[in-house]
């Protein structure tokens, strides 16, 4: 495949004249719709756009690689755009961009295209080629000008194959100075090879010897060796996505954005030959894979991603463990009749008979498992494998304490921080100490501090809020039955198993005690309302949740009717500050109507199948169905669109 093969006549512009960068995106994404290789306009612009939010794909000298890759592109293609007065793109060199070339990558497992664009993005750092482009003056003659350097140039990935000069081999290198280098980025089809390009040239003008593994969209190629890694002076790992780096333990490595493998490829190859360089130290050697230090984006997109870490490894928990809990919930439902049972024993339900026990047992065991992992995974995201224990241990107490969900997040990122700075400490100490940090001193001290801060910084500040918060409803209960069912019904929302839930749903257990059968309504419904509202918000604003969530969030209607409001922590923790909103406004007018309709609850939990107990049970069932509905349209109002 030809580079012209990805350009339709129709998607070249040579005298575009937008005023800023997202006009010029816009015409450079409606040049690429004339091409017919885009089904939908808004899903293809709303990933362009996430890409840019990463970092700007103004890579300098007067030029930009806007790209998007999703399931709207039917077959690759190129949009290209000359703007000749220039337009501001937020470039890394702050220039305006006077050359833009757009791509769009399906979303396939075939990646034959990724290696034309890789090279179409090498060529544009030549300057002749760059110019040449500005200047055509036909589209006939710009598209000539990319076939005749298409057909003289050899494919980016078989230069770098040869990266070594005369020799490939890095044990032949002589006496140059050995740099190596890793280059990614997160969507592996431009800035990978880029700055790849950069940094070659660079070394090469140094006199080093260089060899580069690129980690693009279509795999690993031209992998480092580990005897290469040995004879190394210095490795350079410009990296936006994740990178295998523990194979780098004990060498001295720079670590940087890929953006930076652009445009200060001089600047690292001189501080590479320095030796102004720190040493790697890696939790293992042998481990396959660990996320590089390289930043992506802003540090709201690094957050992101690593609270994405704790979420994916949490979800298949919370789905397991959720839905085995539900089916004892229905066994029991389905062999015992709840108003024959006395008080006493309503709150067995779920464990009453044999089945439901076991099936009870499994699930509770699983839920015991979510919030270590959530926080044991975002510390690794942060701090690499010696996070992972710190992370485990703070997660397990606040499991076990008062502090929740909300406790497993600050431990998660308290963990990773934790292990960077031991780790920097470290650095300090003899070379035969130091060797021992990850398998002894890391797990030891970061433990000790981890438990610490837990028992008496985060622990007590959550528990003097859950106390605070019981004697303000048990003061109120009294005055106001409608605000007491809305405060109750928020409060199981706001961390869905934490101190507010829990408070929230001890006062309800404490008020059937008492005989106040009402305020137990009112609070399951508040924790039923998140997960129904996020499975329905899944279905209806699809755009606005990423695959994996797509794919789970129906489930959330089966723990939500189960009254297992941890069913919608990890869309929750993956977009607090938007989910956590919607949920709690869903669940605060629930827990109200409730109130209203003057419904009544005898059991303590059960969701849907202890509604034969439920007093006034259909308008239960409405203000169920306007909690649930509220909050799927604030989520559809409030979250981004996923990337």
């Amino acid at each position: 495949m030809r580079i012209t093969d990805l350009l339709d006549k129709r998607s070249i512009s040579l005298d575009a004249s937008p005023k800023t960068k997202n006009e010029a995106l816009d015409q450079i994404i409606d040049l690429m719709m004339k091409s017919d290789k885009i089904r939908d306009r808004e899903a293809y612009r709303a990933q362009v756009y996430a890409r840019e939010e990463e970092s700007t794909t103004g890579v300098g000298e007067g030029i930009a690689i806007p790209h998007g890759k999703c399931d709207a592109v039917t077959k690759p293609g190129l949009a290209a755009m000359v703007v000749k007065d220039g337009v501001d793109f937020d470039a890394l060199d702050g220039e305006p961009v006077t050359l833009m070339f757009l791509i769009a990558a399906p979303n396939t497992e075939d990646n034959v295209h990724l290696d034309v664009l890789s090279k179409l993005s090498v060529l544009m750092m030549d300057e002749n080629f760059s110019n040449n482009l500005r200047n055509a003056q036909s589209v006939d003659e710009f598209l000539a000008i990319i076939d005749k350097a298409d057909s003289e140039e050899s494919s980016i990935d078989e230069r770098l194959a040869d990266t070594g000069a005369d020799s490939a081999d890095v044990s032949e290198a002589g006496d140059r100075f050995k740099i190596l280098a890793v280059t990614s980025c997160p969507t592996g089809i431009a800035h990978t090879y880029m700055a790849a390009e950069g940094i070659e040239k660079a070394a090469k003008a140094k006199g080093c010897f260089v060899k580069i593994e690129t980690r693009g969209s279509g795999g690993a190629k031209n992998v480092l060796t580990d005897e290469e890694i040995r004879n190394a002076d210095c490795i350079i790992v410009a990296a936006d996505a994740q990178v295998p780096m523990d194979r780098f333990d004990g060498k001295k490595v720079i670590e940087c954005q890929v953006s930076d493998g652009i445009s200060k490829a001089d600047q690292l190859v001189e501080q590479a030959m320095s030796g102004n360089v720190p040493v790697y130290h890696g939790a293992s050697a042998s481990s396959p894979s660990a996320p590089s230090g390289g930043k992506s984006g802003g540090a709201g997109h690094k957050i992101y991603t690593q609270l994405m870490n704790g979420v994916s490894h949490m979800l298949p928990f919370v789905v397991g463990g959720g839905i085995l809990i539900a089916l004892a919930f229905l066994i029991d439902g389905l062999s015992v009749d709840l108003n024959s049972l006395p008080a006493d024993q309503r709150a067995d339900f779920g464990t009453i008979t044999p089945v439901a026990a076991l099936f009870k047992g499994i699930g509770d065991t699983a839920f015991g498992f979510m919030l270590p992992v959530l926080a044991g995974f975002i510390a690794m995201a942060i701090g690499d494998r010696p996070a992972l224990a710190v992370g485990f241990v703070g997660g397990m107490i606040a499991s076990g304490g008062k502090s929740g969900f909300l406790g497993a997040l600050v431990a998660g990122f308290a963990a990773g921080y934790i292990i960077l700075a031991l780790r920097k400490a470290c650095d300090k100490l003899p070379q035969a100490i130091e060797k021992i940090a990850p398998v002894l001193l890391y797990p030891v001290f970061g433990i000790l501090i981890m438990g610490l801060l837990m028992n008496f910084i985060v622990e007590p500040v959550m528990g003097g809020i859950n106390t605070a918060l019981n004697s303000g409803l048990a003061g109120m209960g009294e005055s106001s039955k409608v605000l007491v069912g809305l405060i109750l019904g928020g409060m199981m929302a706001i961390d869905m198993g934490g101190p507010f839930n829990k408070a929230a749903y001890v006062f309800g257990t404490a008020a059937i005690a008492a005989g106040n059968y009402d305020i137990m309504a009112a609070v399951m419904i508040g924790g039923m309302t998140p997960p129904c509202a996020i499975a329905l918000a899944t279905l209806l604003f699809k755009d606005k949740f990423t695959k994996e969530e797509r794919e789970t969030g129906p489930t959330n209607f089966i723990m939500g009717l189960a009254f297992i409001t941890e069913g919608a922590i990890p869309f929750a923790a993956s977009d607090p500050l938007h989910v956590l909103p919607a949920c709690i406004a869903g669940s605060a007018v629930a827990g109200a109507l409730s109130m209203v309709f003057g419904c009544t609850l005898m059991a303590p939990h059960g969701g849907i199948f202890v509604f034969p107990v439920v007093g006034n049970a259909l308008m239960y069932l409405l203000a169920l169905v306007i909690g649930t509905v509220i909050s799927a349209v604030l989520l559809g109002l409030l979250k981004k669109k996923a990337a």
